[in-house]
């Protein structure tokens, strides 16, 4: 009986460190700072167009930029931005939603981004933009 413990424990031990060895490194969510926020209009072969959701609003379309700052020594991919916006009456531009957009790739260090936002077009504006950020993987993430 004792040698049989032992050995369901060396085979787990010997399993476990083999499927550690060979198995593809994980890449961990990786927090991603955005500063400098502001927005301009989209340039003209951007323009125009209805809001998705099949109500056939009319939108304007605003490009929002800013500085990205990956404090890992590598590069993000495929990075969800998040944030609210609000309109000149604060209220919410993206109903019961903070995912904006994404952006490709996030090298180290500070860069600058941009991610296209289409706005219902009865919403007055200047917008305010707050709680901006950022999230990614520091490698391909396989589905």
């Amino acid at each position: 009986m004792r040698f049989r413990a032992l050995a369901v424990i060396a085979f787990t031990c010997l399993f476990w460190l083999t499927s550690w060895l060979i198995s593809p490194p994980t890449h961990a969510l990786t927090q991603v700072k955005l500063s400098d926020l502001s927005y301009h209009d989209c340039p003209p072969e951007l323009v125009g167009g209805t809001l998705s959701g099949g109500s056939g609003a009319m939108a304007k379309c605003f490009i929002v930029t800013g500085k990205a700052v990956n404090t890992s020594n590598k590069p993000v991919i495929d990075a969800d931005v998040f944030g609210r916006i609000y309109d000149a009456n604060d209220e919410p531009v993206m109903q019961n939603r903070t995912r904006i957009g994404s952006i490709e790739e996030i090298p180290p260090g500070t860069s600058d981004f941009e991610v296209r936002i289409s706005v219902p077009d009865n919403q007055p504006i200047p917008l305010k933009l707050e709680q901006f950020k950022a999230s990614g993987f520091t490698g391909k993430v396989r589905r």
